[in-house]
This record gives C-alpha cells, sequence and structure tokens, in this order.
C-alpha cells in the first residue's frame, strides 16, 4: 500500500492534564497519546485518561500507548476510556496487537540491526510503524533521537518518526524523512509530564510550514 500525504499528521503524546489535551487541540494536533505503562512518567490512571478525553473536541483521534501489558488490562482501559487507536511500544509479537476491535500502531526501536521492512512484514496489519530511538531502559519519551539517515523511505505502511523531536529540529527530521506522521512528547515539555502550549504551538507551526514548501 503505497501511502501518499500533502501534510505530516501530528500526535503530541504522553497527556497528562486536562489542560494540556486542549492545548494539543486547539493547536491542530491530529491524535494526542495516553500512556498506560505504570513505570513511565507519563502514565494516566483510568480516571484521569477520562477527564482528559472528556474535555477533547471532535475529530482529535485518542492513542492508548501500552507496554508489554496484560490482556486484561488492556480490555479494562477499553471499556471505561475511548480509545481509538493502539499503540504497543514494548516487545508484543503481532498476535498480542490483535482482538481489540482498534486499529493498532507498532513501535520499533532503532536499535543496531533493526530491520524496518521485515518488521512491515512481520507486523503486516499494523496500521503504521512508529519508528523511535533505542535506549536501555525507556520505551519513548527518552528525548533522545536515532539516525533520521536510518529511517527507511518506504517500506508499505504509514511510518511515524518519534524520538527527541523538538520545534528546534522538526523541519530538519521532515526534510530529511519524510514521515507521514512526527510524535512528539518530551520535547513540548516545560517539566516531565507537563506540556508547554507554546512549545507546542511552536512545534505545530514549524511542522505546517516544512510541509506547505
Amino acid at each position: 500500500m503505497k501511502v501518499t500525504t500533502t501534510r505530516t499528521r501530528v500526535k503530541i503524546c504522553g497527556i497528562t492534564r486536562p489542560k494540556d489535551g486542549i492545548a494539543a487541540a486547539q493547536a491542530g494536533a491530529d491524535a494526542i497519546g495516553l500512556v498506560f505503562y505504570p513505570a513511565s512518567t507519563r502514565s494516566v490512571t483510568i480516571a484521569r485518561a477520562q477527564a482528559i478525553v472528556g474535555q477533547l473536541p471532535p475529530f482529535v483521534t485518542v492513542v492508548g500507548l501500552f507496554v508489554n501489558a496484560q490482556q486484561s488490562a488492556i480490555h479494562d482501559v477499553l471499556a471505561r476510556v475511548r480509545i481509538d487507536l493502539l499503540q504497543f511500544h514494548g516487545d508484543e509479537p503481532p498476535e498480542a496487537c490483535r482482538g481489540y476491535g482498534r486499529p493498532y500502531i507498532k513501535a520499533l526501536t532503532m536499535h543496531d540491526g533493526m530491520d524496518v521492512p521485515q518488521q512491515a512484514e512481520i507486523y503486516s496489519d499494523a496500521a503504521a510503524l512508529l519508528l523511535d530511538a533505542w535506549h536501555r531502559d525507556l520505551r519513548g519519551g527518552s528525548g533522545k533521537s536515532f539516525d533520521w539517515r536510518r529511517f527507511p523511505r518506504e517500506v508499505g505502511k504509514p511510518l511515524i518518526l518519534a524520538g527527541g523531536l523538538t520545534p528546534d529540529n522538526v523541519v530538519q527530521a521532515i526534510e530529511s524523512t519524510r514521515p507521514y506522521a512526527v510524535d512528539v512528547s518530551s520535547g513540548v515539555e516545560r517539566e516531565k509530564g507537563i506540556k508547554d502550549p507554546v512549545r507546542i504551538v511552536e512545534f505545530m507551526r514549524n511542522v505546517a510550514a516544512v510541509c506547505c514548501r
């Protein structure tokens, strides 16, 4: 499936407060990410997720992020929170990503030897692949980038660029990789888990500028 797009989509991940979800939506983000991974500093409870989603305007996709979670935990979230898209950021095999009645994204950490085309075949039913920097301890949100020259041009499905993106480097990142979407978390924060609305607006403005060239 060849994917063409006239603009780069944006997901603001690691939303922990309703006001930050609103700021992302008002700035024009296509999606927000809610982290259901207790080890993360940006993890949210079901009650907090409900509060965030309840304040969102229409047409903003809600992505639920899980890391090697139990099926029961995922089903519990889906039963109580409006989640449009799942993101699996752990070591989940394809069969662990299916069966939830939602499309899913599989995150790949770009360690040495990562073969993205091969993973695209393995996760053939994924809606997209997200390429993130490898970190020994963290599952996303590290603020580190990987060598964008390793970003493949075509693997038959949408590719999302993540890892170390900021308002200052997102133009270069998009020009270097031409991704379907970019995913930012720490790059638009003033402290861990707390988004900066000014940086969100700046990030969105820079994405829009490069897409119009």
